[in-house]
């Protein structure tokens, strides 16, 4: 018998475990992977990080798609819609496929008590068993020794760069940040890291050797991709696709595939995920960046910079827990124009609109959700970023979907 009569009825018990109840440890998802049986033979990758960890699962899926494998990819957060975390050849699956999994794994795996994040991380590996994938993409949620995708088995873990975010979950400094993140690493494992602050490779180099694993540095393994050849805009991206190349290159001579250049070329060419560095038309003209911390505003800058791009004016919105100090000077700097600062409705999490302008100084004014915002900007000659938060991201996105897919060529 079914637990679950329609689709409704499942997204209605994802809802009810709450988006944001953490319980960091392993034992359940331990517990799915022992339900499951036997290590599926395909192969898995698993991307852990602080900034860049979405692109380059991205840019791996697509590379592996153009070289014609069936790929799997799961990535967080979603912006409007949760089946929008699970892809299996750049398509979301239907509500009945997402029904049916929920079904299939309250057979196979009863009474686990799983955590929104566990759920659907369990349900990405039980479809892409189903779909019978060659290869799993998996992007951790945050940190990586207690995350749910470290309980799954995968042939290779890839290091983006780390920087200061979840501090008050992963604990405070880049130290006690990498050491968590470190620990998603397996014994005699593989792992391949993008660049990193030399206390960061110091501490991933140390894990490497007390687990017996493999670490590999990116920059050895595959050339640094031109940027107008990415599917993704910012110098930023070349760095995040030649990890994805690297790891791309471990997994084919593990898995005794045929590393193709020019199919390597067209799925670097062909990757697409929304809000990273995005230009939307509308009125006013847009670009929307999921930057929220301060590496990823800093990597936005030098984007914007290098694409010689400045943009008319600006909406930002952050959260409470980000580290405003260091963020301020670096938002400050990405216009000369008009900084509106929007409220997140409904976020308990967000910083009060009233309270960020005041931060944000005289050029910073206080609206009252993105809609204002927008009509206030609109007819701007320039392109206006839309940045801060995923949140911010998500109520544009949620209002206007269309721009959550690939634009038609």
């Amino acid at each position: 018998m079914n637990r679950f009569k329609d689709f409704q009825e499942f997204s209605a018990h994802l809802d009810g475990l709450g988006l944001f109840r953490m319980d960091l440890t392993l034992g359940r998802m331990q517990a799915f992977v022992r339900a499951l049986g036997p290590a599926p033979s395909r192969a898995a990758v698993q991307v852990v990080g602080t900034n860049g960890k979405g692109s380059t699962a991205t840019f791996l899926a697509s590379v592996a798609q153009a070289h014609g494998l069936r790929t799997g990819l799961y990535t967080s957060p979603h912006f409007v819609d949760f089946r929008e975390r699970l892809l299996l050849e750049g398509e979301m699956l239907s509500e009945q496929d997402w029904t049916d999994l929920a079904n299939a794994l309250e057979r196979s795996a009863p009474g686990l008590d799983l955590t929104y994040f566990e759920l659907l991380t369990a349900l990405a590996a039980l479809a892409f068993g189903q779909a019978g994938t060659e290869l799993a993409v998996y992007e951790a949620g945050l940190g990586g020794t207690w995350d749910a995708t470290t309980a799954l088995p995968v042939d290779l873990t890839l290091f983006t760069p780390m920087g200061l975010d979840h501090e008050a979950i992963l604990g405070p400094g880049l130290a006690r940040i990498t050491r968590d993140k470190a620990g998603a690493m397996r014994p005699n494992g593989l792992a391949v890291t993008g660049p990193q602050e030399p206390e960061v490779l110091d501490i991933l180099a140390d894990r490497a050797r007390e687990i017996g694993a493999e670490l590999h540095h990116a920059a050895d393994l595959a050339g640094l991709p031109l940027a107008k050849h990415l599917g993704l805009s910012g110098p930023h991206q070349q760095e995040n696709a030649r990890l994805a190349l690297a790891a791309w290159r471990l997994v084919a001579r593990k898995r005794g595939w045929k590393a193709d250049a020019q199919a390597e070329t067209r799925g670097l060419a062909r990757a697409f995920i929304p809000g990273r560095l995005q230009s939307v038309d509308f009125d006013p003209p847009l670009l929307l960046d999921g930057a929220h911390n301060e590496p990823a505003l800093i990597a936005l800058a030098r984007a914007l910079a290098a694409l010689g791009l400045r943009p008319a004016g600006l909406i930002f919105a952050c959260l409470k827990d980000k580290d405003l100090p260091a963020m301020l000077p670096l938002v400050q700097g990405l216009t000369d124009g008009p900084i509106l600062v929007p409220e997140l409705p409904g976020n308990e999490r967000a910083l009060s609109a009233q309270d960020l302008a005041g931060r944000l100084g005289p050029r910073a004014r206080a609206v009252a959700d993105l809609d204002a915002a927008l009509n206030l900007l609109a007819g701007s000659k320039g392109r206006v970023l839309l940045c801060g938060s995923l949140y911010l991201l998500a109520e544009f996105y949620t209002k206007h979907p269309r721009f959550l897919t690939r634009p038609a060529t």
